[in-house]
């Protein structure tokens, strides 16, 4: 992607915090039938041998042809993001020399995808993902909640995906690039629209003018 120096991110524990904050992501595949894309969950799992993202996805799936191939794929997880007003950025009152622009967080990964089809996995998946995301809930649900068999044959539908991150990239276009007056104008302003994870990113990325 295009990525200027002001708003790239290389720092791998900001990466996976990203990934883990926001696991919704964008599977990209090109093969016979053209360009594929499916939204899946993913899991970030960190190993000495590096950085896997696991998910799971229908057995009916078309993509899963693609995904057997061999070929390299691609994962972009989207973090927060919102338009900007150039009515916030100060220097609109001194010489009006502003544009809108938009500003957004978003993670890159590429890798060559392995399909799973053992149970054993396919339920540590489904475990590992749901205790991610039940863990602050009062009362958390967990696959056991649910009967055996039941689950057993949610499982028959389904198949595994592990995908070894290869490469990966991060942009953080947070207005790194605006004299600070505007930056804390963009923070101040997402704020007020209720866009709090965004104002917050603004503020912690130094100014590069």
């Amino acid at each position: 992607m295009y990525n200027p120096p002001a708003f790239r991110e290389e720092r791998t524990e900001v990466l996976r915090d990203a990934i883990r904050s926001h696991p919704l992501a964008t599977l990209i595949t090109s093969g016979s039938a053209g360009l594929i894309a499916n939204v899946l969950p993913f899991s970030l799992r960190t190993t000495d041998q590096g950085d896997m993202l696991c998910a799971h996805l229908a057995k009916a799936n078309d993509q899963i042809a693609d995904l057997k191939s061999g070929a390299q794929t691609l994962v972009i997880f989207q973090g927060p993001q919102a338009y900007i007003s150039p009515s916030w950025y100060p220097t609109k009152k001194q010489h009006g020399k502003v544009v809108p622009t938009w500003n957004y967080v978003v993670v890159q990964a590429w890798g060559v995808p392995k399909i799973c089809e053992d149970r054993d996995w396919l339920l540590h998946q489904l475990s590992e993902l749901t205790s991610a995301h039940e863990a602050e809930r009062p009362e958390p649900w967990d696959v056991s909640d649910a009967p055996a068999d039941y689950i057993e044959g949610q499982i028959k539908g389904i198949v595994g995906l592990e995908i070894p991150i290869d490469r990966i990239e991060g942009k953080w276009k947070v207005s790194q690039n605006q004299p600070m007056e505007n930056q804390m104008g963009v923070a101040a302003g997402l704020q007020t629209d209720g866009k709090h994870a965004l104002s917050a990113e603004v503020q912690s990325r130094p100014n590069v003018r």
